[in-house]
C-alpha cells in the first residue's frame, strides 16, 4: 500500500468454505466496511512530506497474536468496474476518458512493462505453509512472501502475452520507510535512462483497510476461485507539484479497468485518483497497482493478479506497434 499498513491473518480454505455457507455474513461485512471506505489520508507523500511512522518489520508476532488477527479479518467485495473514486477536485469524465484511449505505444522486442515495488516488504496475512516472520506488521524480506512474489506471477502472465517485461525485485522500504518514494523514483529513472523503450511503469503494492480492531479482506466474487480484488491508483498534480501528464496515466488506467473488468466483473475496485504524484509524473504509462490488502492471503493476491494479468496481458499486447 501506498502509506502505514495494519494486521491480518485469515486462510483461503476457510474463507471459500465460508462464502459457501453463509452469504448473508458477506453481506453484513460490506456493510461493515462502508465507515473505512472514505477517502483515506496517505502517511507517505512521496515528493516532499516525511511519512507518519509505522510498525517495525524487526519484531515478531506470536502464534496467539496471529490467530487473534485470523478471528477479526472480515472479507468484502467493493463495487468498482468502471467508477472513479475521484479524491482531487478535477471534474473526470470515464466516457471521454475511455473514448481517448492510451495515447502510449509499446516497441516491439524491447523493454516495454516495468514492474517494481516501493514497499517491496509488504505481505499477506499467513495462512498454510505462507508463514513468515514479522507476522505483527505484515511485512518481510522474504521475497517469496511480499508483494515482490506477485511481482514475479504477474511478470510470468504478461510475458504469457507476448510483453517483455522487467521487474525489480530490489527492498527499497526496509531498513528505513521513510524516504522509500525517493529511492524507488530514482531506480525507475534509472531504469527508463538504461531502456528508453519502457512506457509502462507499474508500482505494485498491497493495500490496508481496517476499523478499528477489524482488518478487511477484499474479495473477488468470481465463480471457482478465491481472489483478492485489485485496485489502479492515480496520481495528479493537484497538490501543486508538476505533473503535465497524468491524464495520459489515467486513460491507460482506465483502458485496462475496462478490459479487466469485462472478463472479471467484480475483480477491479474504483480506479483511485488522488492529489500526490507517487512518482508517476516520471512517465506517461506510469501506475500504481494495489493487490488485494494485509487482511488477505498472499494465495488470494496471487489469484488477483493472475486474473488481472489474464485480461490486462492481451489488452497491453493490442498496443505493441
Amino acid at each position: 500500500m501506498r502509506g502505514s499498513k495494519l494486521l491480518a491473518s485469515l486462510g483461503a480454505a476457510v474463507l471459500c468454505l465460508h462464502f459457501a455457507a453463509s452469504a448473508g455474513w458477506l453481506d453484513a461485512a460490506k456493510a461493515q466496511l462502508r465507515p473505512v471506505m472514505a477517502p483515506a489520508a496517505v502517511s507517505e507523500a512521496p515528493d516532499d512530506a516525511a511519512p507518519s511512522p509505522v510498525p517495525s518489520p524487526a519484531a515478531t508476532a506470536s502464534p496467539a497474536a496471529t490467530a487473534s488477527a485470523a478471528a477479526t479479518a472480515v472479507a468484502t467485495t467493493i463495487s468498482g468496474g468502471l467508477k472513479l473514486k475521484n479524491e482531487t477536485a478535477y471534474d473526470l469524465s470515464v466516457p471521454e476518458l475511455l473514448q481517448a484511449g492510451p495515447s502510449i505505444r509499446l516497441e516491439r522486442g524491447k523493454p516495454q512493462i516495468l514492474i517494481i515495488h516501493t514497499h517491496s516488504s509488504e505481505a499477506y496475512a499467513p495462512a498454510g505453509l505462507d508463514r513468515y516472520e514479522n507476522a505483527d506488521s505484515n511485512r518481510t524480506e522474504d521475497k517469496r512472501y511480499s508483494v515482490i512474489r506477485v511481482g514475479d506471477e504477474l511478470t510470468d502472465i504478461l510475458e504469457q502475452s507476448g510483453l517483455t517485461v522487467l521487474h525489480d525485485r530490489e527492498i527499497y522500504d526496509y531498513p528505513s520507510y521513510s524516504g522509500s518514494y525517493a529511492r524507488s523514483g530514482a531506480a525507475v529513472e534509472q531504469y527508463l535512462k538504461d531502456n528508453p523503450s519502457i512506457r509502462v511503469v507499474i508500482d505494485l503494492h498491497r493495500d490496508a483497510l481496517a476499523a478499528g480492531d477489524v482488518v478487511y479482506k477484499t474479495m473477488a466474487e468470481e465463480a471457482g476461485v478465491c481472489a483478492s480484488q485489485v485496485m489502479l491508483l492515480c496520481g495528479t498534480d493537484e497538490s501543486g507539484l508538476e505533473h503535465p501528464h497524468w491524464r495520459e496515466n489515467l486513460k491507460l488506467a482506465l483502458y485496462l479497468q475496462n478490459a479487466v473488468s469485462a472478463a472479471h466483473p467484480t475483480l477491479m475496485r474504483p480506479v483511485e485518483v488522488v492529489p500526490e504524484r507517487y512518482n508517476q509524473q516520471l512517465s506517461t504509462g506510469s501506475l500504481l497497482v494495489e493487490v488485494g490488502s494485509s487482511g488477505n492471503t498472499l494465495q488470494e493476491a496471487l489469484a488477483g493478479v493472475r486474473l488481472f494479468g489474464d485480461a490486462a496481458g492481451p489488452a497491453l499486447a493490442k498496443l505493441i506497434e
